[in-house]
């Protein structure tokens, strides 16, 4: 079957469409990645869509007219993905959708919205689509997130050690995947360590554009506001101490906690600071709570995903924090021991379409009737068949279900080509 997999994180810089092949092989799934295609949205949607996310309030036109016009710029990478990676042959599309809210309080997860609606990209494509993957993983009573654990177990089980499978987007997430029982009992883990790329990128937005309104930089760009500035250990030292870093996992978070108002009441307890001070600080929290947070499990190598792993500055101040003869982190805490850091390239799947060649798995194993959580990482009282189907064409013709599901995940081929319309 070949699937494509739309996803847009918590950075929704732009919507990224993987194509796979996947068949299924005694308890393998085999994925034969197809190539992917990046495209960003456009300036004015991506603008409106930011000024409605929280802590922004909307009346229910800004919510319609967002979900219709991300459901038709999702579309339209569907429509691209098709023809130029399935030779216009795609069985089915497995679209995430644009997270605009996830409900949390007090460690429980009551609600989840994502938009994009699933019609426009069915109507585009006249393929079937599985949209609307968290909702029932919450239901269930899981979080909701991070929903690729799945995926994670599946692909890193056998490996020796513990791996962990990071990635870093808007907000850090990670699977971890014991061999031998070693930190969690024998059951993998998955969690969101806290933000990844989320503050950075707003404070380079609001602080980096202040001279430059008309060509205002939103990101770090290879880590050049970090690389030329200092750690503030007294702001450090505030970020780390919010309570959602001790909270056990499983556990979940987004940008309705990690956003520009939540950093700049931090900022305001601090003398003031140049925006390459602020950056270096933000990208050492992002490296400090990610080792922090997977440290405990004896993790012996991570494999690293997403848009932060671009982050040349992120991607060292994570191997100090991980690495051996580690003396100092900045705030003059000792660092010891050590962990492999590596790209998830080198598996086979790239880092930027990691995660959409994730939700293509999981639409596959939607089609065919099969669950697509573990409730071990998610937190659900069970593990659940996700998402909601839109027929693509007249009629609706689903595979049946394998008389044996998958345990493991293989990489098959080398990766297509990746077509990147953004620089992310």
């Amino acid at each position: 079957m070949r699937v494509v997999g739309l996803m847009s994180g918590t950075s929704y810089d732009a919507i990224d469409a993987a194509a796979a092949d996947l068949s299924l092989h005694g308890d393998t799934l085999v994925l034969t990645p197809l190539g992917m295609i990046s495209t960003a949205y456009d300036d004015d949607l991506r603008a409106d869509l930011a000024g409605a996310l929280p802590p922004a309030r909307v009346d229910l036109a800004t919510v319609c007219r967002l979900d219709t016009r991300i459901g038709q710029a999702f579309a339209a990478a569907a429509v691209r993905a098709d023809a130029e990676l399935c030779g216009g042959r795609a069985d089915l599309v497995a679209s995430h959708g644009q997270t605009v809210f996830h409900w949390t309080e007090d460690g429980r997860v009551h609600g989840t919205l994502q938009i994009g609606e699933a019609a426009w990209i069915a109507e585009a494509t006249g393929r079937p689509v599985v949209s609307g993957f968290r909702t029932r993983d919450v239901a269930a009573g899981g979080q909701g997130a991070p929903l690729v654990s799945i995926v994670d177990v599946m692909w890193l089980r056998g490996r020796p050690g513990v791996p962990v499978a990071l990635n870093l987007g808007g907000i850090g997430n990670v699977t971890v995947v014991p061999g031998g029982g070693a930190g969690t009992g024998g059951e993998p883990l998955a969690f969101d360590t806290g933000p990844a790329n989320a503050l950075i990128d707003a404070a380079v937005t609001a602080l980096a554009g202040r001279d430059t309104p008309g060509d205002a930089p939103t990101m770090d760009v290879d880590g050049a506001f970090a690389a030329r500035g200092t750690v503030h250990p007294p702001l450090l030292r505030r970020l780390l101490a919010d309570p959602y870093y001790a909270r056990p996992a499983p556990k979940t978070t987004g940008k309705e906690r990690f956003h520009l108002p939540y950093l700049r009441a931090a900022l305001d307890a601090c003398e003031p600071l140049s925006v390459e001070d602020v950056v270096a600080t933000l990208t050492r929290l992002t490296a400090r709570t990610v080792a922090d947070a997977i440290r405990p499990f004896g993790a012996t190598e991570v494999i690293a995903s997403g848009g932060g792993t671009r982050n040349p500055v992120l991607m060292d101040r994570l191997r100090q924090e991980l690495g051996a003869g580690r003396a100092d982190g900045g705030d003059g805490r000792g660092r010891r021991g050590g962990c492999a850091v590596r790209s998830s390239d080198e598996l086979g799947l790239p880092a930027g379409a990691k995660e959409a060649y994730a939700f293509a798995v999981l639409g596959w194993l939607t089609a065919h009737g099969l669950p697509g959580t573990v409730p071990a990482c998610t937190g659900a009282r069970r593990a659940s068949v996700l998402g909601s189907i839109t027929p693509g064409g007249p009629g609706l013709r689903l595979p049946r279900p394998p008389t044996t599901a998958p345990v493991r995940l293989t990489v098959d081929g080398r990766p297509g080509p990746v077509r990147p319309d953004h620089l992310r």
